[in-house]
């Protein structure tokens, strides 16, 4: 007898979900822009996004270089940051103050600028709080919680995907030409915390389930015209199989718009990839990093271009002090390792140092 495969089953077990959702009744944005063929992109806090003056700031920055996106904060740790127009949403939505997206969408189209969503998934203390009986458990059944007391949601949770690509079809709808997905893994099993315990996984592994939810919102959101994607680990191109978390490229590539990264020199243990302090070396690692996942990306034959996006290191931790020299070095990895796009992160999402290493034009550099 054929066997069906963890993936499938976890795939129709969504479908089969007798939750009832709300749906947004808002129609599509009809001037929704095109999402352009190269992304270079500031990220864009929750806090900076409610911030009038910092808000000029940052697209007067866009305005006179080469970035031509914004990744916002949608929904981050503290909840949602809009107003959502869907009652079972709200519920979730968390207290802290929110965007007015309207005039920020207007304001982004007004000058060029694509706008992507944001969207934290399984790291989601807002939602555990409201929903106990969505989170990973300990073995006696209590909420499993991590090194710093925070609760994780469960990824086999299927009312929980429901709520998070409907978050995501809300934003599309709203006018958002990408929703991107961070936090798509498991929390790290520390040995010196109580083992993790996952209601509903059956015989699914970590990065089955990933996969199948990432495949499940691309299909979703393809469909609204948006693209989907998903940052993760640095690590994840190189490294062979899963991580501990789930991640592992041949199961999350395939089911993204575009993969991102996150390769920050200074997340590098001394001595990767055969550099010796990563951190100083931000050409080295990242080229040899993205160099790998193209390598990985045509293997499972994908060759879409810009199909891989990498998170940039703009800020300091440790020695060297980041700054433009750094970004410049950053930035010429990417594009001899194969792909013109890049997103800067920045916590607070201030970027005046690394400003002279952006160009004024935006203007495609990979290497054919």
């Amino acid at each position: 007898m054929r066997r069906t495969s963890p993936l499938l089953l976890l795939s129709l077990a969504l479908a089969a979900c007798t939750v009832a959702f709300a749906k947004s009744d808002g129609q599509l944005a009809p001037d929704r822009v095109a999402a352009p063929p190269i992304i270079r992109a500031f990220y864009v806090n929750r806090w900076a996004s409610q911030s009038k003056r910092r808000m000029a700031k940052l697209v007067a920055e866009a305005d006179s270089t080469e970035i031509n996106a914004f990744v916002i904060d949608m929904k981050d740790e503290f909840g949602l940051n809009y107003k959502t127009q869907n009652p079972i949403f709200a519920k979730n939505a968390g207290t802290a103050s929110t965007a007015r997206v309207g005039p920020l969408l207007d304001t982004l189209r007004a000058h060029h600028i694509f706008p992507i969503a944001r969207i934290v998934v399984f790291k989601d203390s807002v939602t555990a709080r409201v929903h106990p009986e969505w989170t990973i458990r300990k073995a006696d059944g209590s909420i499993w919680r991590d090194k710093k007391g925070i609760a994780w949601v469960n990824p086999y949770h299927r009312e929980l995907w429901e709520y998070n690509i409907g978050v995501a079809e809300e934003l599309a709808k709203l006018g958002f030409g990408e929703i991107q997905f961070d936090y798509i893994r498991f929390p790290e099993p520390y040995p010196s915390l109580p083992k993790q315990v996952f209601p509903q996984s059956g015989d699914v592994s970590k990065p089955d389930a990933l996969a199948a939810y990432l495949e499940e919102a691309k299909s979703r959101l393809n469909k609204l015209g948006v693209h989907s994607t998903a940052d993760i680990f640095g690590l994840v191109t190189t490294v062979q199989g899963a991580l501990e978390v789930g991640q592992e490229w041949e199961k999350i590539s395939p089911h993204v718009d575009a993969v991102l990264p996150m390769v920050y020199p200074s997340h590098y243990p001394r001595g990767s990839l055969g550099v010796a302090n990563p951190n100083a070396q931000p050409y080295d690692i990242i080229y040899k990093a993205i160099a790998r996942a193209r390598e990985r990306d045509e293997k499972l034959g994908i060759t879409t271009p810009e199909h891989v996006r990498p998170w940039l290191q703009a800020f300091t931790l440790g020695k060297p002090e980041y700054g433009a020299a750094q970004l410049e070095a950053e930035k010429k990895a990417v594009y001899d390792a194969g792909y013109d796009g890049w997103v800067m992160w920045n916590p607070g999402s201030i970027y005046d140092v690394y400003m002279p290493a952006l160009e004024k034009t935006l203007v495609s550099r990979k290497k054919r």
